[in-house]
């Protein structure tokens, strides 16, 4: 097990991802904000599904999903299609035009991975890429409403051991689509 030192460094280097993904971000077309390429992505990756469903693998609201959803159905790159198991919901489809928008998401994302990370090896960017999905496994699905660390986490410390206030007991999930 890692020393407490190495815990405080890692927790400062991923309260810092903020920039890198705000770098990420800045990429992306005007058209399409960041709420909106998640919507693209999360539906290409995983298929036509109900707004509820997207709203989980976001990990916010219905209404902010909602107007994601209203966002990218207007610029026509989803259908929303009426559930024939529930016509009062309904089903959320790619078109081939929201197909081409995620293909040019991925290609922005590739063109700016390549110019900050220009200088690093390949074998870096595969270490890097293999460590980050170690770390989202070891996670688990922290969108599950039930994503709570027990109470009685082992301190890394050595002040003895914790207290509820020393762990997130709220089941506030991540934002992060995966």
């Amino acid at each position: 097990m890692a020393a407490q030192r190495q815990y405080e460094e890692l927790a400062r280097q991923l309260s810092a991802i903020g920039a890198v993904k705000r770098g990420l971000g800045r990429g992306l077309p005007h058209d399409c904000p960041s709420g909106s390429a998640a919507v693209l992505i999360l539906l290409d990756r995983h298929g036509a599904m109900r707004m509820s469903r997207l709203a989980e693998l976001l990990a916010v609201d219905t209404s902010v999903t909602s107007r994601h959803v209203t966002h990218v159905a207007e610029r026509e790159w989803i259908h929303r299609d009426p559930d024939p198991a529930d016509k009062r919901s309904r089903i959320l489809r790619l078109t081939p035009e929201g197909k081409a928008k995620v293909d040019e998401l991925s290609e922005l994302s590739i063109r700016t991975l390549t110019h900050y990370l220009h200088d690093w090896s390949d074998e870096e960017v595969v270490q890097l890429s293999t460590l980050l999905a170690r770390l989202r496994d070891s996670f688990g699905d922290c969108r599950a409403a039930s994503a709570r660390l027990p109470l009685d986490v082992p301190s890394t410390s050595h002040e003895g051991p914790s207290t509820p206030h020393d762990v997130q007991t709220t089941s506030e999930p991540t934002r992060t689509p995966a």
